[in-house]
């Protein structure tokens, strides 16, 4: 059945979205007490009720750049609160201190507000740091032991290993998993006071060392590690593990809907353990957060695990985090994509309870989508062939005669202005506008030809865009046999746009620069960094499906419109793509241009 245009499209399938407008409907949240800023119970408690009708979260870890995976998160999140008239704070999971870099921190918060999200309600920032609540969650380590449900466990790590079975044997328990609570506090404050090695004690939840899900076999809550944080300094020598950290956080936070990938889908028992019994011992706020999982976005003809993308840049096979070849946020951004291409392509791929591959042509869709009615056109020329006009002092009374055109900026808005060019004797043209043996259904240009039957053909004639028909009459070699240069004349009154310009019929035209007032410029034709869609599938070293034409330089003339085009400036070089200006090559001061991408997906044409 054909689909009606004056209906929407159905939206994708998004299971989220049903929990939520379930939750709001039955006022699940309704009347939750806030107290303006995260804290425990009684800070809550103190609170007036929360005017976010929802709250979630995008959480990351700053220990890399994000990539666009984590678009896919932070447009879920956001999407989701914008959506249904709540707040996504910006949380930083910084549990981790030997990983972590305020460097990292900057570039998070420069890559989400790139994308066009924010955290500021009013007068009020909603970003927040795991490790300003150090402070609550030792404290809630400490009453978790006095509870008795939480003790301290001097096996080495290979003794805990062996004791935790395995999905088919259930574990047995640690030797020191029955001290006392004030045995176990005295211990506990050992470890925060620095009296133990790294690495010699850890505290351990006390649930069930014989059940069937192994996260729940007594999961380790802090660990001695001595390392600077990037926030606290040198005061924590004892640091939260994350499965113990984020139930807290979203908890602090007022939480509603903490959304995270699939793989925390075996955690989510003890997150719920941990927040039940911190509530029962009065220093968590009910309702609790609730924790739902989604399949994450894998993008084919990438590699997105920070170690696989950390060893590209190391390795050199890219030339930083940013290059345009790179899945990171900041990579995606130098190629040329625009943050609406990106949230289209997140929001058009929903919410499932499965991972999905995304081909990385829905993508540059969604670029092509975006652009098409808003970046400028402009004449390039990439394999550039000079064309020679031989008759332009005949027709124009002088060789050096310069014939004023004009094209719009936009074809369907004019409101951006007009583009001015001059066509003159000679020009720039692509190498491959030329051929001296044309094959079938070739419409560019040759030059006169002798048939099998002798009779002659001569020349093919097209247009200049929007300039003049021409008349291909023969062409320039050098020593070596290679074209340099093209012989057409012109044939008069022919410019486009005046009484009489399309007398002459011609079934091919052009784009050409004029060589008296073309722009040189380096132009990088990027393509995909890989040659397979799953290049690290089954094991396999993503090295070896490298593709060797992922960055391809070329010389290449601009029309003069693109002079001073500033940076993350995007155009569309008309025919060749979509080209976003990169930087100046101060040597010689000409534009760099990056090719996004192609005005259609020619991948493995």
């Amino acid at each position: 059945m054909a689909h009606d245009p004056n209906t929407p499209p159905p939206k994708p399938a998004n299971f989220l979205r049903g929990i939520i407008e379930r939750d709001l409907e039955a006022g699940t949240w309704d009347g939750r007490p806030f107290g303006g800023s995260p804290g425990d119970a009684a800070h809550h408690a103190a609170g007036t009720p929360d005017p976010a009708r929802i709250r979630t979260r995008f959480p990351p870890e700053p220990n890399g750049y994000l990539h666009v995976g984590h678009a896919k998160s932070i447009c879920l999140n956001f999407g989701l609160a914008r959506d249904y008239g709540g707040i996504c704070h910006l949380r930083f999971d910084d549990t981790n201190p030997e990983k972590e870099e305020q460097e990292y921190v900057d570039a998070i918060v420069e890559a989400v507000h790139w994308l066009g999200f924010d955290w500021e309600v009013g007068t009020t920032s909603h970003l927040y740091y795991a490790s300003d609540y150090f402070d609550f969650m030792y404290r809630a380590a400490e009453a978790l032991v006095q509870a008795g449900l939480a003790y301290v466990d001097e096996q080495s790590a290979d003794e805990m290993r062996a004791r935790r079975g395995d999905f088919t044997t259930p574990g047995t328990d640690s030797p020191f998993r029955h001290r006392t609570p004030a045995e176990n506090l005295a211990r506990l404050r050992e470890m925060r006071d620095g009296l133990h090695a790294d690495g010699s004690m850890v505290l351990r939840a006390k649930i069930d060392m014989a059940s069937p899900n192994i996260n729940l076999r007594d999961p380790t809550l802090y660990r001695i590690k001595r390392a600077t944080h990037h926030n606290t300094g040198d005061r924590w020598c004892i640091y939260p593990m994350y499965t113990y950290a984020h139930p807290i956080e979203d908890a602090l936070e007022r939480i509603t809907h903490s959304i995270c990938t699939l793989e925390f889908e075996d955690q989510r028992p003890f997150y719920d353990w941990l927040l039940e019994h911190l509530a029962d011992l009065g220093l968590l706020a009910r309702p609790l957060p609730k924790q739902y999982e989604f399949g994450r976005l894998n993008l084919s003809y990438v590699v997105t695990s920070k170690r696989k993308l950390r060893a590209l840049v190391e390795e050199g096979i890219v030339e930083g985090w940013d290059d345009p070849r790179m899945p990171t946020i900041f990579g995606m951004r130098r190629r040329g994509y625009t943050p609406a291409a990106i949230r289209a392509m997140a929001d058009g791929t929903g919410a499932s309870k499965t991972n999905i591959w995304l081909d990385y042509a829905v993508l540059d869709q969604c670029l092509r989508a975006d652009l098409e009615g808003q970046a400028p056109r402009a004449m390039a020329v990439l394999d550039p062939l000079k064309l020679v006009l031989t008759n332009w002092a005949e027709v124009y009374g002088s060789d050096d005669f310069v014939e004023p055109c004009e094209a719009p900026a936009h074809p369907q808005r004019p409101e951006l202005g007009t583009r001015r060019f001059g066509l003159a004797r000679e020009v720039w043209i692509e190498r491959d506008d030329f051929v001296e043996r044309p094959p079938k259904g070739f419409f560019r240009l040759f030059p006169p030809q002798t048939l099998a039957d002798g009779s002659a053909v001569p020349g093919n004639k097209v247009r200049l865009k929007y300039g003049l028909v021409v008349e291909c009459t023969g062409c320039e070699k050098d020593a070596e046999g290679r074209v340099i240069a093209v012989l057409a004349r012109v044939v008069p009154d022919t410019r486009s746009g005046t009484p009489g310009a399309d007398a002459v019929k011609v079934k091919g035209t052009i784009t050409w620069v004029g060589v008296h007032d073309a722009l040189p410029a380096t132009v990088n034709l990027y393509d995909r960094l890989f040659t397979e869609p799953q290049p690290d599938a089954g094991g396999r070293d993503f090295r070896e499906v490298l593709n060797p034409r992922s960055k391809v330089v070329v010389q290449g003339w601009l029309e003069p419109s693109l002079a001073g085009a500033a940076r993350e400036t995007r155009v569309q070089f008309e025919r060749h793509g979509y080209f976003i200006a990169d930087r100046v090559d101060h040597r010689g001061e000409a534009p760099v241009f990056n090719r996004i991408t192609t005005l259609k997906d020619s991948w493995g044409a």
